[in-house]
């Protein structure tokens, strides 16, 4: 067991993770989990947790932060009347299918394998936002079902993978079918309801049993961190939103871009640095 005074350094390292992943909950439509999950990563390693359960540790605890932070979120973008309902309504199925499948694989697949994934999403998103041009669409709308219904399904295994909220799949998937950037943003956050609450459970699942994980957890989610992250998370979640409405779009873009550019290099450096 650390020191008295490390594990007070690592409880404050936590806490401030939960005032940036509050105000990128509602700043970017996402849970959180994009830093989240890296800050997990390295404090788990720091507590000596065994590096076979770290990421999925990692993942399966800021899925279930995302739970509060995302219901949060969501409400208070839909006060503003813009989020798409219907296509959450289209979504209620598919997005906690493909979340639950997250977690099956999740059960199978190495330390290593979760970390690569979570690092070649977040690049490819981050690319294409950076880059964005209004020329850059698929189509004038969303495309009809069943392509829709599988966007979702997809979108849950991948955001699930990562332990992130979906925000940073929907807000590219909706943005390249003409919809403007705070409307994705505000919809992201009902897409991470959708997703945590099917994935809590799938990750308390699939780490039943497992040797090697830290007192206080349950499956894949340690306590400790959810309990030290959500209040902080939930107080300063209201400041995201309101800076989400008062940037402009490629201000957005830009910032969520590189954003997401600095934690895939992180994972990428920690597989092969």
């Amino acid at each position: 067991m650390p020191p008295l005074s490390e594990l007070m350094m690592f409880a404050l390292a936590l806490a401030a993770a939960g005032v940036v992943s509050g105000v990128l909950a509602g700043l970017f439509g996402v849970g959180g989990g994009a830093i989240l999950v890296p800050v997990f990563f390295q404090v788990f390693g720091l507590l000596g947790v065994d590096d076979a359960v770290r990421m999925h540790l990692s993942v399966g605890t800021s899925t279930a932060i995302i739970v509060p932070t995302s219901v949060r979120s969501f409400l208070l973008h839909y006060r503003r009347g813009v989020v798409d309902t219907a296509l959450l309504r289209n979504w209620i199925l598919a997005i906690p299918l493909g979340a639950i499948l997250a977690t099956v694989i999740a059960a199978y697949v190495s330390s290593e394998t979760l970390r690569l994934i979570f690092a070649m999403i977040a690049l490819a998103v981050a690319l294409r936002m950076i880059f964005n041009r209004a020329t850059w669409r698929l189509g004038r709308d969303l495309p009809k079902n069943p392509i829709t219904w599988l966007v979702g399904v997809v979108i849950g295994v991948l955001s699930g993978l990562m332990g992130v909220g979906g925000g940073v799949l929907n807000n590219t998937f909706m943005t390249l079918y003409n919809r403007p950037i705070h409307e994705a943003i505000a919809t992201s956050s009902g897409v991470g309801v959708l997703i945590s609450i099917p994935g809590l459970f799938g990750y308390i699942w699939a780490g039943s049993g497992e040797p090697g994980l830290p007192p206080l957890s349950t499956g894949f989610v340690n306590w400790i961190a959810v309990a030290l992250i959500i209040p902080v998370s939930l107080l300063v979640a209201p400041l995201g939103v309101r800076l989400a409405h008062a940037m402009d779009r490629r201000q957005l873009e830009a910032g969520f871009g590189i954003f997401m550019i600095l934690i895939a290099l992180r994972f990428l450096y920690s597989l092969y640095g």
